[in-house]
């Protein structure tokens, strides 16, 4: 009952009419940011960082966590018309998507994308409401031993997933740590890589990082290829699925909600697995003319499952986030960058220290997942506007 009261106190906070319009405003620009190639919400909110210096930190909070499961719900857009995911979690949608566009099933396609998404985000959501507090309990019991035993998990996660160049990912793993260690230690006081810089016993700003890495360099990317890639976009059908449709994608939402949910809890885990994960499952279980359409017509199956899958892994993400202060994404570890502007070092103490902003954000995750489905089904007709913007 403990955490039904602090869930309701929770929705009392996220529903003020401050809260609920800076829930609005990120629901609605990480969507646009989703629709857009080539801006995803680790740049959008690495862009935006410095409204933590004005804006109450719930709000912000609410706003950050707004954009960065809003841009999830709107990948999929230009994946399914474009065939140009907006996000890499997107990629999977576009392999099956684009394919149903191109055979008149655009519609079906967006629509079984955004109602997955938000059967994904709640199931997912539930998870975070009744597992982050528990996780936080067990996390109080850690020792150094235990910490140390997880950072080797972390790695070794980290390892598993560097894609085609081990050395290429475990040294940007080392470069990673390295520059972690530069400032004041904080047990001992002592300068740690500071060459003698006062400038340096602060340690390097997650903000200069995280727009360094990401806003300059897909700036950068868009001059020097402007111009050189022309896209085509399908036609946008009727949003409406038949009644084959609503069959084949609700097994899917939860098979790729079942999928997609333990991988936000692993650190290092990524959207990526997951998703290509419930899309090979949805062909090994599809049978007759459903898995005909597979790579030709372009099957339902394998829009709904790793949409879900995508959701439910963003959405499971907050749990190590606020649990034990470990990012599992580039996006949650700029919003611990967030967190950390504001004072506030999430871990398994944040749910004592800071209970009212951690179950309002949770809260908030509730309004978001019905805020994205209004923006997405009625007003995909407008997202699809913004792709006439050029992409430079």
């Amino acid at each position: 009952m403990d955490t039904v009261n602090l869930l309701m106190q929770g929705f009392g906070t996220a529903m003020t009419v401050t809260n609920l319009l800076w829930a609005l405003f990120g629901c609605a620009l990480g969507t646009a940011v989703g629709v857009l190639p080539g801006i995803g919400p680790a740049t959008t909110v690495a862009m935006l960082l410095p409204i933590t210096a004005k804006v109450d930190i719930t709000a912000s909070m609410i706003f950050f966590a707004g954009i960065y499961y809003g841009a999830m719900y709107g990948g999929s857009t230009t994946s399914i018309l474009l065939n140009t995911p907006g996000e890499t979690a997107s990629m999977v949608t576009a392999m099956e998507g684009n394919k149903m566009a191109k055979s008149g099933r655009a519609g079906a396609a967006l629509a079984t994308a955004a109602i997955g998404s938000f059967v994904a985000g709640s199931i997912a959501t539930v998870v975070v409401t009744l597992f982050a507090p528990v996780v936080a309990d067990y996390a109080v019991k850690l020792g150094p031993p235990e910490y140390f035993l997880l950072m080797v998990l972390a790695f070794t996660t980290v390892s598993a997933v560097l894609g085609k160049s081990t050395v290429r990912g475990l040294t940007a793993l080392f470069i990673g740590l390295a520059v972690g260690l530069i400032g004041m230690d904080q047990i001992s006081g002592q300068p740690r890589y500071t060459g003698g810089k006062a400038e340096f016993l602060d340690g390097i700003e997650i903000v200069l990082v995280a727009v360094g890495l990401f806003a300059v360099a897909e700036v950068l990317h868009a001059v020097l290829f402007e111009g050189r890639v022309v896209e085509t976009q399908n036609k946008l059908t009727r949003v409406h699925m038949s009644a084959r449709d609503w069959r084949r994608s609700v097994p899917a939402w939860l098979r790729g909600s079942a999928i997609g949910a333990p991988f936000g809890c692993i650190p290092a885990g990524g959207t990526e697995i997951p998703t290509f994960l419930s899309y090979a499952t949805e062909k090994k279980l599809a049978k007759g003319e459903d898995k005909a359409e597979f790579g030709t017509a372009g099957a339902i199956e394998g829009v709904a499952g790793p949409e879900a899958a995508n959701n439910a892994t963003v959405t499971t993400a907050l749990i190590p986030l606020l649990t034990l202060g470990i990012p599992t994404s580039n996006t949650t570890a700029i919003l611990l960058g967030a967190f950390q502007n504001y004072g506030i070092q999430p871990g398994p103490q944040l749910f004592a220290t800071s209970a009212a902003l951690v179950w309002a954000l949770i809260a908030s995750l509730y309004i978001g997942n019905v805020m994205l489905l209004i923006l997405n089904l009625p007003m995909v007709g407008l997202w699809v506007k913004l792709l006439k913007i050029p992409k430079p």
